[in-house]
């Protein structure tokens, strides 16, 4: 049950074959190639600021599929029909946030071959800036989907939802991009500590929310 739950959730956020799955991607590289333009064609500046750049595009990037990771579903009645065959909303939130950053993560690390190639990213900055986009995207997976069960059953859940990724994504963003100004691989460390125990925190958090909005 564990594995059609998982298919069922990778097809429906997963680039391309969901509804507007696509957008985080899209606005990733968008940022990517906007950004030269904004400041210029100087290679050094591009190389200084653009490894930051990216940490912040991945940011918003993971904004954008908040609205549709947990809402729907709770509309829909899934975690009732989920419940009735003894699957627990803590189970069910876990396969959904390795379902959700399947769904973004790593196309987002691949994106950011073609994002360095524009942002002129030496080869070294490049290997921390994957490193830490692999040790952070779980993190930034894990506060979205506690953000989008908690605000599911708000009538304005949707723009909430932004508003309260961004400060508490800040700390990911600051060890993440942090790495790179000080060219130190012992901070990705943090980021991933950080990321794997916000991960052991989302399904207990995201399931007591949806209980909390199924029974509200």
């Amino acid at each position: 049950m564990i594995g059609t739950l998982l298919r069922r959730d990778l097809a429906q956020f997963f680039p391309f074959t969901g509804s507007g799955a696509a957008l985080p991607l899209l606005f990733f590289l968008a940022v990517a190639m906007l950004y030269p333009f904004a400041v210029g064609p100087d290679a050094n500046l591009l190389s200084r600021t653009g490894g930051g750049i990216v940490w912040i595009a991945a940011l918003l990037a993971a904004i954008l599929p908040l609205d549709r990771l947990v809402a729907r579903d709770i509309e829909l009645g899934v975690f009732d029909q989920l419940r009735l065959r003894g699957i627990a909303e803590e189970s069910a939130m876990a396969v959904r946030l390795l379902a959700h950053w399947l769904s973004f993560g790593p196309p987002l690390i691949l994106a950011t071959f073609p994002a360095a190639a524009l942002l002129k990213l030496e080869d070294e900055t490049l290997h921390l800036l994957l490193l830490g986009l692999l040790a952070g995207t779980p993190g930034l997976a894990a506060i979205g989907l506690i953000i989008a069960s908690v605000t599911a059953s708000l009538r304005a859940g949707a723009a909430l939802s932004g508003l309260l990724l961004i400060p508490l994504a800040l700390p990911i963003l600051i060890f993440g991009a942090g790495a790179l100004a000080r060219n130190d691989i012992a901070t990705i460390g943090l980021t991933g500590a950080l990321s794997l125990g916000l991960i052991a925190l989302a399904p207990f958090a995201a399931g007591a929310a949806i209980r909390a909005a199924r029974e509200g």
